[in-house]
């Protein structure tokens, strides 16, 4: 192991590649990248100059074997991702994975099954996991200051399918398994199930087309979660956005307060708006800004803590990072029992967390 960190990254020109490459700018002591393996057919168009003239690898195999690397961050499309992950395991590299991994469960207990044979240092993009509100969120649930759990209301749109356009290997079932629920809506499932502590019991969704655009996976939809200990979650999204925009948000209501999380607000890095009780004349009201998150790169501050978080993990600093092999698997098994439910037009009961 080298100081710092020798990083190998696989798919240069994923939508978020650039924005990866971005954060190992802001943690040099730590990292630096040091190879590359194109993916994408051998693209490079997004590769910055500063990268040019680094060692290039046309398979994992030559990656292998090259040798000279401390970790992987593997950003290729569903299609390809699988094995990679799988011959990077079986080398003994640590991975970093952009999410969401796999776009089927089958492939999802591939990437389990060899993360946890090989017990490599594993970590996948879901860096919500790593935000301030997030994280107050879920102590907020845990010390019990809702109360009863009734609802968690979630809402993410985001810019529509002409954006990227239709052709797009997003939109292209063999290569990517879904649409957004697999790509975007992914986020907010897996923070479901991090910040509730929860498992869900059954989902209720219609996953399908709804805007202009003609393409083989959904564009949107909406999904009922029901969870074990009773509370309901509803998911609402899609890329239904005629520009380059989005909207996000959650409310989660319990017996004693409820909460409206605002990731976007102006001037913070998040914002959670509190309505307690009121016992007697006086309300419980109350606002938290989180920090303005200025940093560079692919989420900013989430995403340097994501990546320190993976770092330590290679070190043996931590045993395990934030996200795990089977958070991820519990995450794709999640929007699976979603596309299922759409499909069969009818609650799905599951078991999942």
């Amino acid at each position: 192991m080298s100081n710092p960190l020798r990083i190998a990254m696989l798919g240069v020109d994923n939508p978020h590649g650039a924005g990866w490459r971005d954060l190992l700018l802001n943690v040099p002591g730590r990292a630096t990248l040091t190879t590359l393996v194109p993916g994408y057919g051998g693209n490079t168009t997004n590769l910055e100059e500063r990268y040019a003239d680094l060692p290039r690898h046309d398979s994992v195999e030559a990656l292998i074997d090259a040798g000279g690397i401390d970790g992987a961050m593997v950003c290729l499309s569903n299609q390809e991702g699988v094995e990679a992950i799988e011959k990077l395991a079986a080398a003994g590299i640590p991975v970093l994975a952009e999410k969401p991994v796999v776009g089927s469960v089958t492939d999802g207990q591939r990437v389990l099954d060899a993360v946890t044979s090989a017990q490599i240092p594993f970590q996948t993009g879901y860096m919500w996991r790593y935000d301030d509100c997030t994280n107050r969120l879920r102590d907020m649930i845990a010390d019990g200051r809702f109360g009863k759990l009734i609802s968690i209301e979630m809402n993410f749109v985001t810019s529509d399918v002409r954006r990227r356009g239709a052709s797009h290997y997003l939109f292209d079932p063999q290569i990517s398994g879904g649409g957004f629920f697999n790509w975007l809506a992914c986020h907010y499932l897996d923070l479901l199930l991090y910040v509730t502590g929860e498992s869900v019991v059954g989902v209720t969704a219609r996953a399908d087309n709804f805007g202009v655009s003609d393409i083989e996976v959904e564009d949107g939809g909406v999904a009922i979660m029901d969870l074990q200990c009773g509370a309901l979650a509803t998911f609402v999204g899609g890329y239904w956005i005629p520009r380059w925009a989005g909207e996000a948000n959650w409310t989660i209501r319990g017996s004693e307060r409820w909460v409206r999380w605002d990731p976007g607000r102006e001037d913070t890095g998040g914002a959670l708006d509190i309505h307690g009780p009121q016992p007697q004349w006086y309300a419980m009201e109350d606002v938290y800004n989180s920090p303005v998150n200025d940093t560079s790169g692919y989420g900013g501050s989430l995403g340097v803590s994501l990546l320190n978080d993976w770092f330590d993990c290679i070190e043996g600093k931590v045993d395990a990072c934030r996200n795990t092999a089977q958070s991820m698997f519990n995450t794709i098994s999640l929007i699976e029992t979603i596309y299922e439910s759409s499909k069969q037009a009818r609650r799905v009961d599951c078991q999942i967390g």
